[in-house]
């Protein structure tokens, strides 16, 4: 570092500043911290923490007729339609796929017709068929627990675009909180020569172990 870029961390403004930011940053992450050092842990021993077969149910509804005729045709379905009358009736979570539809139709009317989605939430999942003859639908749902729902939170898989978000700013955050760290620890000479031996030693140890023992 050089001794210009020392002389601007050691100003009295600059540490008041990195002070506040430090603190009031750890603070404020200080539960999403142990959350992800939590589920690190559940995420890196899965086969401990997180239950190898899930939580299975089954559910048949009968559905409307007209939620199988849209603007584009008597046996084209209302997407949109049959998409909120499971979610309301099946008591459904997550974000709903796209509908995959087979039709067979023989002189203007529907011989065979099959429609399946899926519904995808944080260590949930559900798989819908309907029967478009009979007007049914098999809802299958399976819920993997506690701990699942938090490793794919910590992943952000099936989470959402804000949940994405959320991850991001709080991953530039605690990159702050390390560099007001740093900064804070500048004016201190002995303190700060002595860190920065232990972030060698840190560094040439994670260095070694991906190395060596990484396969």
């Amino acid at each position: 570092m050089s001794s210009n870029n020392k002389t601007m961390l050691k100003n009295k403004a600059v540490q008041v500043w990195a002070r506040r930011l430090h603190i009031y940053i750890s603070m404020a992450l200080l539960l999403v911290v142990l959350f992800f050092s939590v589920t690190g842990i559940t995420l890196n021993r899965p086969e401990i923490f997180v239950k190898s077969e899930p939580d299975s149910s089954e559910q048949v509804l009968s559905l409307p007729a007209d939620l199988f005729q849209s603007v584009k045709g008597p046996f084209v379905p209302n997407e949109s339609a049959i998409v909120d009358y499971l979610t309301k009736h099946a008591q459904l979570s997550g974000k709903p796929s796209a509908l995959q539809v087979f039709t067979e139709i023989e002189d203007g009317e529907l011989i065979e017709g099959e429609i399946s989605m899926d519904y995808k939430g944080p260590g949930y999942n559900v798989a819908v068929f309907i029967d478009m003859l009979a007007r049914e639908a098999v809802v299958e749902k399976s819920h993997y627990g506690l701990v699942a729902v938090l490793n794919d939170l910590h992943k952000g898989r099936n989470s959402g675009d804000v949940w994405k978000w959320f991850i991001d700013i709080t991953a530039l955050l605690m990159v702050l909180f390390v560099l007001t760290g740093v900064c804070l620890l500048v004016p201190k000479k002995k303190t700060f020569n002595t860190a920065i031996k232990w972030t060698l030693f840190g560094s040439i140890i994670s260095l070694l172990i991906f190395f060596v023992a990484v396969p």
